[in-house]
């Protein structure tokens, strides 16, 4: 009989009697699939019913030896998440924690990444989804611009600024005169006001107001770009 099967043919779990060993073979397999965290793992632990004593004593020997690293997971999730896909440090951070890293483990992750470089990305995101919606009314380009940040988690001052920024280097001249100064960032740990995933509910009526008045100046008409 294949080893690692039953009788019948279909894969087996861990059927050990020492509890310890059977916690090894589980972290071993999972960590195999993907990196882990140290509350994944244990999690995964707890519905194998692995004792808590057997099952804390195998994490600190894994993370003991390097298998378990929260603070280089971290890390490679942030780099990964954040040039691959443009999400803000803010999102990363409430990603990290949803995955059980620790709070000074997350905020030194995302501090990797450069207040000045996140607008750059920010900006970046607008400019590509600004020129993909060329022909459409400015105002739902607007929109549809600051959906895209609100998706991954950047702030609705900084979103109004960048397509502010945008649509007058194309020469639409908006003037709405507010302070359109980029938001400090703000740790989810910290605030709790954050309470979630930022995403499209995020507030963003200043936008709202914004395209009104410029709607406004022009006549109440949108030219087409």
């Amino acid at each position: 009989m294949p080893p690692g099967r039953r009788a019948s043919g279909s894969p087996s779990e861990p059927t050990s009697d020492d509890p310890e060993a059977r916690a090894r073979q589980i972290c071993l397999r999972l960590l195999t699939a993907e990196p882990r965290t140290r509350a994944e793992l244990a999690h995964a632990l707890r519905r194998g019913a692995v004792p808590a004593e057997a099952a804390e004593a195998v994490l600190g020997r894994f993370a003991d030896v390097g298998l378990i690293d929260d603070a280089a997971f971290a890390r490679a999730w942030v780099e990964s998440r954040h040039h691959s896909r443009g999400l803000s440090r803010r999102t990363l951070s409430v990603e990290l924690r949803r995955h059980g890293v620790d709070a000074d483990e997350i905020r030194e992750a995302v501090d990797t990444i450069d207040p000045e470089h996140e607008v750059a990305t920010a900006r970046r995101l607008v400019e590509q989804k600004m020129a993909s919606t060329r022909g459409q009314p400015p105002e739902a380009r607007a929109r549809r611009a600051a959906g895209l940040l609100a998706r991954k988690g950047y702030p609705p001052g900084l979103a109004f600024r960048l397509i502010k920024e945008t649509l007058e280097r194309e020469g639409r001249g908006a003037t709405v005169g507010l302070d359109l100064d980029t938001e400090p960032y703000t740790d989810p740990d910290d605030d709790p006001a954050l309470g979630g995933e930022p995403g499209p509910e995020a507030d963003y009526s200043l936008l709202s107001a914004w395209c009104a008045q410029f709607r406004k100046d022009r006549g109440g008409s949108w030219p087409r770009v």
